[in-house]
């Protein structure tokens, strides 16, 4: 993506919030226009509609999620200390409610609403990590680190699935631990006898 004006991080950084807290339908130009202290026709001038805005959005946060399991694959090989390394983020994310869920989930929850374009992109970002879920599981599987019940493919959106249901736990019950209890328990299920978690 080509680097974007200041004014222009400020409204995806504002929208993120405000996606996050509400939803796509829960807020309008007006509330970035409030927040970032500018006029609603410059939110226009770097995004022309809320649908451009948010796929721009979706987008970004797919790179940046990218980014990081690039580097993470940089810092470690081993199957385990990724899959912990993935949890251990949202886990810290949803403690200090920097990130208390996926934009991506959330934004998924409202699929049959969205705009196709940014629809679009969010199933992009899903496929994204179900495939990176599903390189680990199946390497993992290889190594002997990990015990499957069925193809890395189905395993990683069963995690996948997990991960974001427990999200949604978190949020539902106002604790952050319940997030970090049902992931402990996710990755003890895949360790084989061998493996233990580090």
């Amino acid at each position: 993506m080509s680097n974007l004006s200041t004014t222009a991080d400020d409204i995806l950084a504002c929208a993120r919030t405000l996606i996050i807290a509400g939803g796509y339908n829960g807020f309008s130009y007006a509330d970035i226009a409030e927040v970032v202290g500018i006029r609603k026709p410059s939110i226009h001038h770097h995004f022309p509609t809320k649908a451009d805005l948010v796929r721009t959005l979706v987008v970004r946060h797919r790179e940046e999620a990218g980014a990081s399991i690039a580097h993470l694959e940089e810092q470690t090989s081993d199957p385990l200390e990724q899959l912990q390394s993935y949890t251990g983020y949202w886990a810290a994310c949803i403690k200090d409610a920097s990130q208390p869920i996926c934009m991506c989930a959330l934004l998924a929850s409202e699929l049959p609403a969205l705009p196709a374009e940014v629809a679009l992109e969010v199933r992009a970002h899903f496929r994204m990590i179900s495939a990176w879920l599903a390189s680990i599981l199946e390497r993992g599987q290889r190594e002997g680190r990990l015990a499957l019940t069925d193809a890395p493919r189905i395993e990683a959106e069963a995690f996948m699935a997990t991960v974001h249901g427990a999200m949604l736990s978190a949020r539902a019950y106002d604790d952050p631990e319940i997030f970090g209890a049902v992931a402990a328990r996710l990755i003890d299920r895949l360790c084989s006898r061998g493996g233990k978690p580090v």
